[in-house]
């Protein structure tokens, strides 16, 4: 028994070992992407002293994402090197909770640019998206602000769950020790208190996933008709037609983000329901494409943007200069 036991933890650490070096390589790379939206539109705003919508969805998502990475690669390394720091009081709480609020952030921020893409560059007739569209640059500072707020939410339910968590486990070593410090009363009321933080947790987190996921995909759905009742219109196909641009421009965006959005969901699902079971390999092997995702649709985004692809063409010109 003990043999298949240290068998098992020599390919957790053998499987750890290479999941960190790829996460590492990964998360370098997704933090100095999103460090350059970040860098860019900072300098546009010093000299333009102003930012549009847009660029301030874009602004807070680059700070969302580089601080998303900072704090679960920090995580991450801790698990796999130092597991012992974890147990530290408050650094797993810490940790944990701004993981998840920059994670939650940068999910709601990124709904919120799906969001405003729609509404911006969509052509419907109907009366209340016509005020959308004409109220949306005075609603977007309150969609971020809405958006900070529910991700505070989920850090705090974190920060919560997580001591209770580090409680009980304390409290469970002193009666396996015989240990008279904690009477069973008081360790079964913890153990009742964080079942109720978990699902309280889990249907945060179940609930912002969802709603960010469907506003995304309501998003392109909308567009895509647009797009459709466009073309349709059009007159001839000689002209060069600035809407349609427009539109085929947030399409790519937002069904690029749409699927690896859905990719990403199903990780976040199936690592919940593995580490629930006590399973450490896969969680492990998920988190590469975790790591993965926001330097790759952020890299999308830079893409599809014209300022921002104007800086990254300049600064790979004066490289290979």
């Amino acid at each position: 028994m003990e043999a298949c036991h240290s068998l098992h933890q020599s390919n957790v650490t053998s499987y750890g070992a290479t999941a960190l070096a790829i996460i590492t390589l990964e998360a370098f790379a997704g933090v100095w992407i999103n460090a350059f939206i970040v860098c860019v539109l900072g300098i546009g705003w010093v000299k333009k002293k102003t930012l549009n919508s847009n660029e301030k969805i874009l602004l807070l998502l680059g700070c969302s994402r580089t601080s998303f990475l900072c704090f679960s690669w920090v995580y991450i390394f801790l698990y796999i090197v130092y597991q012992n720091y974890l147990h530290v009081h408050t650094m797993l709480q810490l940790i944990a909770s701004f993981q998840n609020f920059f994670n939650d952030s940068n999910l709601w921020v990124s709904a919120c640019l799906c969001v405003f893409y729609c509404i911006k560059i969509a052509n419907f007739r109907n009366s209340f998206f016509i005020y959308l569209k004409a109220k949306i640059d005075k609603m977007v500072p309150w969609l971020l602000l809405g958006s900070g707020l529910l991700a505070l939410v989920v850090g705090i339910v974190t920060y919560d769950i997580t001591e209770t968590m580090q409680r009980t486990n304390v409290n469970e070593i002193m009666q396996n020790n015989n240990l008279n410090f904690t009477c069973p009363g008081n360790f079964w009321d913890a153990n009742i208190r964080m079942d109720k933080l978990f699902s309280r947790y889990f249907f945060l987190t179940s609930f912002g996933y969802a709603a960010s996921f469907m506003a995304v995909m309501l998003s392109a759905v909308f567009l895509l008709f647009s797009l459709w009742r466009h073309k349709c219109k059009m007159q001839t196909n000689s002209m060069k037609d600035l809407r349609l641009e427009a539109h085929m421009r947030a399409m790519k965006s937002i069904f690029s983000f749409l699927l690896i959005y859905s990719i990403n969901f199903v990780c976040l699902a199936l690592s919940v329901i593995y580490i629930m079971m006590n399973e450490n390999i896969v969680p492990l092997l998920l988190s590469i494409y975790l790591f993965a995702f926001p330097g790759v649709h952020s890299l999308i985004l830079i893409l599809s943007n014209p300022q921002l692809k104007k800086a990254l063409l300049k600064i790979l010109t004066f490289v290979k200069c």
